[in-house]
């Protein structure tokens, strides 16, 4: 079999060489761009990887850092109410043995003895009848 382009003319041949040879050129410039944008791009993204990671790193810091401090301070809060516990304890004590020393005990002593706990019932008794009594001489002397 004969080849089909041998049966063109020369002129022609050449003519539809200069074509292709161009469209090469173009196609190889384009591929040229195109690796370049390529580089450009893989460039961009390492850069931006790498701001990113030295972002997470410093958050990470940040965060360490505030929960190394908010550990610290729970710590001394813990210590806090420790000591306003003992605190209160103390007054607590202090409180039961001054009203031991006014004859008067504390509500778990009320249990041991229930004759302490009838003494306070009567004297809120005896305040709540002195009231009403003030209030009806008022009374009758507006009338």
């Amino acid at each position: 079999m004969e080849n089909p382009d041998s049966s063109l003319p020369l002129s022609i041949k050449k003519e539809n060489v200069t074509p292709i040879t161009s469209k090469i050129a173009e196609l190889n410039e384009s591929r040229s761009e195109l690796l370049g944008r390529v580089q450009s791009l893989k460039q961009d993204l390492q850069s931006w990887r790498s701001k990113l990671d030295t972002q997470v790193k410093v958050y990470r810091d940040e965060l360490s850092e505030l929960k190394k401090t908010l550990n610290v301070e729970v710590d001394q809060l813990r210590a806090e109410f420790q000591d306003l516990r003992t605190t209160l304890q103390q007054q607590q004590e202090d409180v039961t043995a001054s009203l031991r020393n006014l004859g008067l005990q504390d509500a778990s002593d009320v249990k041991h003895a229930p004759s302490q706990e009838t003494k306070i019932e009567k004297i809120v008794k005896e305040e709540q009848v002195v009231v009403p009594e003030e209030d009806n001489s008022s009374k009758v002397a507006e009338t």
